[in-house]
């Protein structure tokens, strides 16, 4: 990775900091929280609100120096039924005992909703958490240089490997049920959040060129989810995928309770797709910017297959999906070079096998033949990333020691 830093910096110029300033100039905050799922609020710019529960009690954890002990316990908590660790610090333990519960709005039925959507939905799915959320990250400047400055900038397979894990837990059948995954996998997260907020601020690469004096605020929070489910379906539509609107309804749903449980205030939750698309418009949109960071983390991630074939069929692969479904503008603050061949061949191909799959739905047995062949490649996809290890959400303690 410090390779890859030296490099990609020293390449990309300081041109990019010129647009990326205008671009960032976030508008004035309006969206009123009369549009969210409680229908209520202050209406406070989210700009200048953090974790106000989960970012004390984590700081202390640091300060203390027991972070190595904490994640030893933390590794032993898997399932969303499974008892907290004992030994945690108290004031630790209360968070987490409150942070894991789900809202009073939750709707069983929906999640349940949701769980089919994504088993007849799991192939556009993984393409579009993939090439338009995970790709998008890297030109939303402040979470490309939060990641880059801080420890997981390191370490990036490592760090992707628990993003994806997020993606994976979401759409598994029990991803909010006891057995399931996700309520930890959120609350882990949440405090690895918090603990970035605290410890970025100490990184004087990372001060030196953010424009924000803590990072990861409540809107930080907002773009990125945006960048998820909202892109998400923006994607599946302009792909003309048959969504029915229970189901649409239902997705958004599971990621409206996921939002709950990463920290993000219910006020800030939008209540419905039209509102998703308005908060979008204001706080996504706006900011998509190129940055130097975004730029090296998005060559790392095109290099992602390197290990399987040197990238000369992966990495004009990638770039190619990319560009595909996040269009020129982004793909070329990226620096993604284009490929011709493979750009006809994805503009092709892409929307003639959506057509076909469809058309194999109304099979007998198709959608569980399908989810069984998602289900395939999203294990597998983890276990490459991985490394064949369990993939372990823990607290860092500093920032990226190869800048």
């Amino acid at each position: 990775m410090a390779e890859l830093s030296r490099r990609r910096l020293l390449t990309t110029g300081g041109a990019l900091g010129a647009v990326g300033a205008l671009a960032t100039a976030a508008p004035a905050w309006s969206w009123s929280p009369l549009g969210s799922v409680v229908g209520s609020g202050a209406g406070t710019d989210p700009r200048w609100v953090w974790d106000d529960e989960a970012d004390p009690v984590v700081a202390a954890v640091l300060d203390s120096g027991d972070v190595p002990a904490v994640n030893a316990l933390l590794r032993t908590w898997k399932t969303n039924d499974q008892p907290l660790p004992a030994g945690l610090p108290a004031d630790l333990r209360d968070l987490m005992e409150k942070a894991r519960q789900l809202p009073a709005w939750v709707d069983r039925g929906k999640l349940a909703t949701a769980v089919r959507f994504n088993q007849l939905r799991g192939t556009y799915l993984g393409v579009t958490y993939g090439f338009a959320s995970g790709m998008m990250s890297t030109a939303i400047p402040h979470e490309a240089r939060a990641v880059y400055y801080s420890a997981g900038g390191a370490d990036m397979k490592d760090r992707i490997s628990k993003t994806a894990k997020l993606g994976y837990d979401v759409g598994s059948p029990n991803a909010f049920q006891p057995g399931g995954q996700m309520v930890v996998t959120c609350v882990k997260t949440r405090l690895v959040h918090a603990a970035v907020r605290h410890l970025l601020p100490q990184s004087p690469h990372w001060e030196g060129v953010a424009d924000e004096r803590v990072p990861i605020s409540q809107r930080d929070l907002m773009v990125t989810w945006h960048s998820l489910p909202t892109t998400v379906m923006k994607q599946l539509r302009r792909w003309r995928v048959p969504i029915a609107p229970a189901h649409a309804a239902a997705f958004l749903h599971s990621w409206q309770v996921t939002g709950h449980l990463l920290g993000i205030r219910d006020e800030y939750l939008p209540a419905t797709w039209t509102e998703a698309n308005a908060q979008a418009a204001q706080v996504l949109d706006p900011v998509l910017a190129p940055t130097e960071e975004g730029v090296a983390l998005a060559d790392f991630l095109l290099d992602l297959g390197a290990e399987v074939d040197g990238g000369t069929f992966t990495r004009p692969f990638l770039g190619a999906f990319t560009r595909y479904t996040l269009g020129d503008q982004i793909a070329d603050w990226l620096q993604i070079p284009r490929e011709p061949g493979w750009d006809q061949a994805i503009k092709v191909g892409w929307p003639a096998f959506i057509r076909m799959r469809e058309l194999g739905t109304i099979l007998p047995g198709a959608p569980q033949l399908y989810w069984t062949f998602d289900e395939f490649i999203r294990r597998g996809a983890l276990f490459y990333l991985a490394e064949g290890h369990p993939i372990s959400i823990e607290l860092p303690t500093g920032n990226n020691p190869d800048i």
